[in-house]
């Protein structure tokens, strides 16, 4: 299996339980690890055998940038749902990550992996 990555894609949205979250927008940061295989893409050199990284992140942040969820959680299975049916990626795992929501930590978040290694 080889993996395709992406790492500290941030994006401003809307994300929280509290009044004063649903308010303002905050940086989320994820990553991304993506099963792929890369054999036909190395052979042919042409984007069009491989995952495109530059559509996926901009479908990433066109989703994320346009929701108001009230958990990680949700965003979470949201963008990895986006990832697996529309990318056609079989596995990946997300970490997602929402500095500052702790005053005494530096990094808050939740990591998820979903579909199946091949």
């Amino acid at each position: 299996m080889d993996i395709i990555f992406l790492r500290n894609l941030r994006v401003e949205t809307v994300i929280g339980i509290f009044d004063w979250e649903r308010k303002i927008k905050q940086t989320v940061f994820f990553d991304l690890e993506m099963a792929s295989d890369i054999k036909k893409a190395a052979a042919s050199d042409h984007i069009d055998d491989t995952l495109d990284y530059k559509s996926l992140s901009n479908a990433v942040i066109n989703l994320v940038e346009n929701s108001s969820f009230q958990l990680v959680e949700t965003l979470a299975e949201k963008v990895a749902e986006l990832i697996i049916n529309d990318f056609n990626v079989p596995w990946l795992r997300l970490t997602l990550n929402k500095k500052g929501a702790l005053r005494h930590a530096d990094d808050v978040g939740i990591i998820i992996e979903r579909g199946v290694k091949t």
